[in-house]
């Protein structure tokens, strides 16, 4: 007996690979779109729903979706989904686990080159017309150190780079595994040690209860003073009111984020108008001055962004679908959850 066609509902798909996507899946019932997943758009008759990193799947979408079997994201982080009210109807929660370890992490690797050595102002200044280098000195990569928090896949992938730079480097992981620092030499610390001890911090780690501002107004006193901080994880990770303060305090030398905190609020501006969280409009009153500081680099969620990582991601989730229909739950998070 042949697997069971079930109506899929796509959401924040990319417009050039809409195509290739529907070609894939070809003999499904399908609907693929390229907007943001809100009570507005969903399709009731959604059987399995494939959503990005901006679709939120509340625990009212999950209720209104009678038929719902299947939720994917096309993402390795699910923070977006109402676990709880998937896991009350027995409905799997898939994710795409390794898509983008390298393209992340040379991300990360391009912001901490482009604040080391002044990058963007540099750009901006001969394209304003001034063919002149001084007050524009940077710092070398080479005998700094690297606080890499999170030895995971992209984790990794940074610090081989980082090595082939010559750079020293320690780690953070709350699940410290041994044999991968004796492997690639390096060495585990706690939090405070690398944050004291580290010219350059970058995180990449999930975003749980548990990392939920992992780096706050109070341990980022103890970062070291003229450091600088990556973050290609999630927004959430660093409280915001603390990057503006070791940027205002002149603690930091600088951040690159792809992320940031409440972003949803930037990318569509309107929200902020019907934000009825106090806190939530404070942080992306202070999102826009750290937007504004002369020494950060802020791109938009972007690091997951090549053509090959997205492609990788398609075909991931392609793969989800299919092994749903045969029976089998590949990558469901509510599984990991359970360990």
């Amino acid at each position: 007996m042949p697997p069971k066609k079930y109506q899929i509902s796509i959401y924040e798909m990319w417009p050039d690979l809409k195509k290739y996507t529907s070609l894939k899946l070809r003999g499904f019932k399908n609907n693929i779109s390229t907007e943001i997943l809100d009570e507005k758009n969903i399709k009731k008759d959604t059987e399995i729903l494939v959503v990005f990193v901006c679709s939120q799947v509340t625990a009212k979408i999950i209720k209104s979706l009678p038929k719902l079997k299947l939720i994917i994201t096309m993402s390795t982080g699910y923070n977006h989904i109402a676990l709880s009210e998937a896991k009350k109807r027995k409905i799997p929660v898939c994710n795409v686990p390794v898509y983008g370890e390298n393209t992340v992490a040379e991300h990360a690797f391009a912001l901490m080159l482009g604040l080391s050595r002044k990058l963007f102002p540099s750009v901006k200044r001969v394209k304003e017309g001034s063919y002149d280098y001084h007050g524009l000195r940077g710092t070398d990569l080479k005998n700094k150190t690297l606080g890499i928090i999170g030895t995971g896949h992209i984790g990794m992938h940074l610090l081989k780079m980082a090595q082939g730079f010559d750079m020293n480097i320690i780690c953070f992981d709350a699940f410290p595994k041994k044999d991968l620092a004796k492997q690639h030499n390096f060495k585990y610390v706690s939090l405070n040690n690398l944050l004291s001890k580290s010219d350059f911090v970058s995180l990449h780690v999930p975003l749980f209860p548990s990392t939920y501002h992992l780096i706050n107004k109070k341990n980022i006193k103890k970062i070291k003073k003229g450091a600088y901080i990556v973050n290609t994880a999630r927004g959430e990770l660093i409280e915001s009111e603390a990057i503006l303060w070791a940027l205002e305090k002149n603690r930091i030398a600088g951040a690159g984020l792809d992320v940031l905190e409440e972003e949803n609020l930037i990318q569509d501006e309107g929200k902020i108008l019907e934000e009825k969280d106090y806190n939530n409009i404070r942080t992306n009153l202070i999102n826009n001055i750290i937007i504004d500081h002369p020494n950060t680099i802020i791109t938009p969620h972007n690091a997951f962004n090549s053509t090959e990582a997205l492609q990788r991601i398609i075909d991931a989730t392609i793969d989800n679908i299919i092994c749903f229909t045969k029976g089998e739950n590949k990558n469901n998070v509510l599984d990991k959850k359970k360990k």
